[in-house]
């Protein structure tokens, strides 16, 4: 097998992840609005390319061979990047001073950022904050990123770091579950425990919970599992069973009384959430501007 090292045209690496994604080259072709035999000429042209065969055509369909499956991996992965490239690219463009672009979790958006810019907007209605969402749990400060909401020690050196405040993880539920708790003298044996599965050891667990504070759950409150903390929060809001409510998730739902503590005691985790603004912003002053405010909302809701 002698495999190029010269890249093939970009032309031939998108027809080869068209026919992948739209299931055969048929369906590529209609997607592309090409002639089928112009787009099995451009898997032809591209193998010839690399040196090998990228589909083992013995089968019906045709399946990826393994180096097929190798240049699709990496399409794929180059083709995020580039992606990501061209959002970042954008972002430089947009409109600079009264603007600033904030990333940080759905979670973190949805529960504690989103209800209180309303009331910022209503201080600053020259100022446009846009909110940016990322699955990870430190938000990175790409080009275009002004703000990033990060949980953790603070302890960054790609931005200016500012607390925001200190979280505080308190186990709750409806109502009626905190009532039928009490009931048992605040035994968890009649709940079940909702669980949120995180990979970062920095998330306080159902584990970590019960063993800071010296309780136990019973057999029957093993519970539910979730791989994010919306779907655990909603279980809990329908009754499911007691969730340990994150104060910056949770907290506006325990103010309205849809969630309710559950009588435990709460727990302060070593970390906290950050405000981390960019070094490289072109618009710090608004970005100070929102930071400042959130930190002082912040602070009047703890006081």
């Amino acid at each position: 097998m002698n495999v190029s090292r010269r890249l093939p045209p970009l032309r031939l690496l998108s027809v080869f992840e068209t026919v992948q994604r739209a299931g055969s080259p048929k369906s590529a072709a209609g997607e592309l609005n090409v002639s089928l035999s112009a787009v099995s000429q451009s898997l032809r042209q591209l193998e010839e390319h690399i040196g090998t065969a990228l589909f083992d055509r013995s089968t019906r369909p045709a399946r990826l061979t393994a180096a097929g499956e190798i240049l699709l991996k990496a399409v794929l992965e180059n083709r995020a990047r580039l992606t990501e490239a061209l959002d970042d690219i954008r972002a430089l463009g947009e409109m600079g001073g009264a603007s600033v672009r904030v990333a940080c979790t759905i979670g973190f958006a949805t529960h504690w950022l989103m209800p209180r810019l309303e009331a910022f907007y209503v201080d600053h209605p020259d100022v446009a904050v846009n909110v940016e969402t990322t699955p990870q749990e430190v938000p990175r400060l790409g080009p275009g990123t002004d703000i990033a909401m990060r949980y953790g020690d603070g302890h960054w050196d790609d931005g200016t770091v500012e607390l925001l405040f200190h979280e505080e993880v308190e186990p709750v539920c409806a109502p009626a579950i905190a009532e039928r708790i009490a009931r048992d003298g605040g035994s968890l044996a009649s709940a079940f425990l909702i669980h949120v599965d995180f990979s970062d050891p920095r998330w306080i667990t159902w584990t970590d919970y019960l063993s800071a504070t010296s309780q136990q759950a019973a057999g029957s409150a093993k519970g539910l599992r979730f791989s994010n903390y919306v779907q655990a929060a909603q279980a809990a809001l329908s009754g499911h069973g007691v969730m340990l409510g994150w104060r910056a998730i949770t907290g506006e739902n325990v103010k309205k009384g849809l969630l309710v503590p559950a009588g435990l005691p709460p727990l302060q985790p070593g970390n906290a959430y950050y405000a981390v603004r960019s070094h490289r912003s072109r618009n710090g002053e608004t970005a100070s501007l929102v930071v400042d405010w959130l930190k002082d909302a912040a602070r009047r809701e703890r006081s």
